[in-house]
C-alpha cells in the first residue's frame, strides 16, 4: 500500500513540458461491444502555464502524455496526433492573467480512416494480409528521412527494412486463416483492414504509444497462457456505478457465413439447445475468408462463443491515487491495454458470484484535482476462447503444465 500522487510528462512535437499543470483529462480508447472494431480513440487534456509563457502548440503536432509508475519510470497513458487547439483566458486579475491550453488529440487509427486504399489484396493469412496494407502507409523509406538528420543522432538499432516507422505496432503473423484475394479495393484504409479482421475473428488496436495493432483470434488465449491474469480487488474500485450486464443480443445460436469471392458460398452452425432455451437467433455474416475448412471453423467459433449469455463488466472504476491499491496492482493498471486479462475478485454476490475473469475492451482516463482514475470494461474469457488448435498452441508449452483431468471437449485454455 503506498500513496500516489500523478507525477505528468507531455510531450508534443518531440518536446518535453514540465512547466505546465494538467487540470482535466478526458479520454477514451477500445470498444464497447465485441461486436466492432475498435474507433479512433481521443484524449482532451486542459492545462495552464506556469510561467504564464506562450506554447507552441499545432494542429498534427504527436502528443504523448505519461505518467510515473511505482518504479519512478514514465508510462504513456496515450499517444496520437492533435486535432484541435483551444486557448483561453482561465481567469485574470490586477496580478496576473491565467491562459489555459485544451488539446484534443486522435489515436492513430483516425490517420489510417481518412487515407484510402486503391489497390488489389492478394490471398494470403489474416495476418499478413493486415501487414502488407498497414506497412505501406505505416512504414516509410530512407527517403522519408529528413535531410538534416545526423548519422550521430539516429536511432543505431533502425533497420533498412523499417527506416521510419509512422506508428505499425505488433501485428500478429501470418494468422489463422486464409483470406481471399481481392480486386479493385476502394475504400479507407481503416475499413478494408477492420473488414479483414472481423473476418477472421480477430481485432485491430492502438497500443498506449499510438501504433497500431492486429490480434488474431488466438492472439487473447496465448497471452493468456504465457503471463496470466492481472488481479484486481475489486474493494479497491469506486463501488457507485460498478455493473455487469447480460444481453439476449449477445446470443447467436444459427450462424449463416458467406464467403469467398462475392460472398456467393456459405456454411451453417447451429446450436440446437441454445435455441430451446433462448429461441432462435440467427444471424447472416459476410467473411472475406477464403476456404470451406476455414468458414466452417469460424461459423462453429461464433456459437462456440455466442451461444449462451454470459455477464459482461459495462464498467468499473480504479481510483489510481487510492493508498490502499498496490504498487504492483497500480502499475497493472497505468499499463492497461485492449484484451489484457483481468480476474476481478471480492465483487458482491449478485454480481458474477463476487468474481470475474474477462479481457479488457475499452477504457478511459479521468482527472479530478490531484487524483487520476481508470474505467474499464470488460468482456467474459468466454466470449473470446475456444479449444485451441495444436498447430496453434504456444511452442514453449510444457506436458507438465496441462491438467491431466483436461478433455478436448474444454481445452479452452491448457494451463
Amino acid at each position: 500500500m503506498s500513496a500516489f500522487t500523478p507525477d505528468w510528462k507531455l510531450t508534443v512535437g518531440g518536446v518535453d513540458y514540465t512547466d505546465i499543470t494538467i487540470s482535466d483529462v478526458q479520454h477514451q480508447a477500445g470498444r464497447s461491444d465485441i461486436y466492432q472494431q475498435p474507433l479512433p480513440s481521443y484524449m482532451q487534456v486542459t492545462l495552464v502555464a506556469l510561467n504564464n509563457q506562450t506554447l507552441p502548440f499545432d494542429i498534427s503536432d504527436s502528443f504523448d502524455l505519461q505518467v510515473k509508475d511505482s518504479t519512478g519510470s514514465y508510462v504513456s497513458l496515450f499517444g496520437g496526433d492533435i486535432t484541435d487547439v483551444t486557448v483561453n483566458v482561465g481567469s485574470t486579475g490586477s496580478i496576473a492573467t491565467v491562459i489555459e491550453y485544451t488539446l484534443l488529440a486522435m489515436g492513430s487509427l483516425a490517420r489510417i480512416a481518412k487515407e484510402v486504399f486503391n489497390d488489389n489484396i492478394s490471398q494470403d493469412e489474416d495476418g499478413d494480409q493486415i501487414f502488407d496494407i498497414l506497412s505501406n502507409v505505416l512504414l516509410g523509406t530512407w527517403n522519408d528521412v529528413p535531410a538534416a538528420s545526423q548519422w550521430s543522432t539516429y536511432d543505431a538499432t533502425e533497420t533498412w527494412e523499417d527506416a521510419v516507422n509512422l506508428g505499425l505496432g505488433e501485428i500478429d503473423q501470418p494468422g489463422l486463416y486464409t483470406m481471399s484475394s481481392q480486386s479493385n479495393v476502394t475504400d479507407s484504409i481503416y475499413n478494408v483492414v477492420a473488414d479483414i479482421a472481423t473476418s477472421a475473428f480477430g481485432y485491430i488496436y492502438e497500443d498506449n504509444s499510438g501504433n497500431i495493432g492486429y490480434a488474431d483470434a488466438d492472439h487473447r488465449q496465448n497471452y493468456l497462457l504465457v503471463n496470466g491474469y492481472v488481479e484486481l480487488d475489486a474493494r479497491h474500485a469506486l463501488g457507485a456505478g460498478l455493473s455487469t450486464i447480460m444481453r439476449s443480443a449477445d446470443v447467436r445460436n444459427d450462424i449463416y457465413l458467406n464467403y469467398g469471392t462475392n460472398y456467393n458460398q456459405q456454411v451453417d452452425a447451429t446450436d440446437a439447445a441454445s435455441i430451446a432455451l433462448y429461441g432462435y437467433k440467427a444471424e447472416t455474416i459476410n467473411s472475406r475468408v477464403h476456404g470451406a475448412t476455414d468458414a466452417q471453423a469460424i461459423a462453429d467459433r461464433y456459437i462456440d462463443q455466442r451461444a449462451y449469455p454470459i455477464p459482461a463488466f459495462q464498467s468499473i472504476t480504479f481510483p489510481i491515487t487510492n493508498s490502499e491499491i498496490d504498487d504492483a496492482d497500480r502499475d497493472d493498471l497505468l499499463a492497461v491495454f485492449m484484451g489484457m486479462p483481468v480476474h476481478i475478485q471480492h465483487l458482491p454476490s449478485q454480481i458474477s458470484g463476487g468474481d470475474f475473469e474477462g479481457y479488457v475492451e475499452g477504457w478511459s482516463w479521468s482527472t479530478r484535482f490531484n487524483e487520476l482514475f481508470l474505467t474499464i470494461n470488460v468482456s467474459p474469457v468466454a466470449f473470446s476462447q475456444v479449444a485451441m488448435r495444436w498447430n496453434t498452441t504456444p511452442a514453449t508449452e510444457a506436458w507438465n503444465t496441462i491438467d491431466p483431468t483436461l478433455t478436448w471437449e474444454y481445452a479452452t485454455i491448457i494451463s
